[in-house]
């Protein structure tokens, strides 16, 4: 069983005014076969959280830790933290001009695995895991989100998830521009990698529709920088019913 430990972290990002505090004290602990829910408004530091955890230099911790079975996650680089066992899936996937998928995804496997994986099986494997995601088998020749359609993107993200297998997924926002196809398809994906693997999920968006698919184990509403509330499920159909205004105004 892996865990993921999130104590009492604080960031900063460098913005035209100065120097601004994102984080400000965030808790949390996942375990391998958890979905943790991450919950709230705009601009409550849910992305920010995200791309610390997986090490992006925009952002400064200041304080706190997170540990990943007992390993120091903020000691290691970007690529350490990903053979380690953390995988990003980003809000706003990037294109790479000149990289095709299949050369990224086997380049990838093998700088997690350490080792370069059989041909005959990747091939395999590869075209297995696109067609549970509904991907055209040509994708595997285009450059890296070059030209992908949003819903396109984010099965690319959760292809790569499925091959490289990691121990925890930090999710942001993936359901994001997805269309009621594409968020079904997206989500059993997930589901499938979590079963086969007992992985741990981060999942981080605004709205319930997800959850109808992804079923949550805990929920937390994250409100400037840090944790304001926990529960189960339950919590996600309250602030589907009510929104956030009651942690804004308190």
């Amino acid at each position: 069983m892996s865990v993921l430990e999130i104590k009492d972290l604080h960031a900063t990002v460098e913005t035209p005014e100065g120097t601004k505090e994102i984080l400000k004290g965030v808790n949390l602990t996942l375990r391998s076969g958890e979905t943790h829910a991450i919950m709230g408004p705009n601009g409550s530091g849910k992305s920010t959280l995200a791309y610390s955890l997986a090490g992006h230099p925009k952002y400064e911790i200041t304080s706190g830790e997170v540990l990943l079975d007992g390993e120091d996650v903020l000691e290691m680089s970007v690529d350490e933290r990903a053979k380690a066992g953390l995988f990003l899936a980003m809000q706003y996937p990037v294109e790479v001009p000149g990289v095709t998928v299949s050369n990224f995804l086997r380049t990838a496997k093998t700088a997690v695995a350490g080792e370069a994986p059989k041909l005959r099986e990747w091939v395999k494997d590869v075209n297995s895991a696109m067609e549970k995601l509904r991907i055209d088998p040509q994708f595997a020749q285009r450059n890296v989100n070059e030209g992908f359609s949003g819903g396109e993107k984010k099965r690319h993200e959760i292809l790569q998830m499925e091959l490289l297998r990691p121990k925890i997924a930090i999710l942001d926002e993936t359901d994001s521009g997805l269309d009621v196809d594409a968020l079904r398809v997206v989500s059993e994906g997930v589901n499938r990698v979590k079963e086969e693997s007992d992985l741990g999920v981060m999942l981080i968006t605004h709205y319930t529709r997800i959850l109808k698919y992804i079923k949550p184990d805990f929920v937390h509403v994250f409100v400037n920088g840090r944790v304001a509330e926990e529960g189960g499920p339950e919590l996600a159909e309250r602030l589907e019913a009510e929104g956030y205004d009651r942690f804004l105004t308190a």
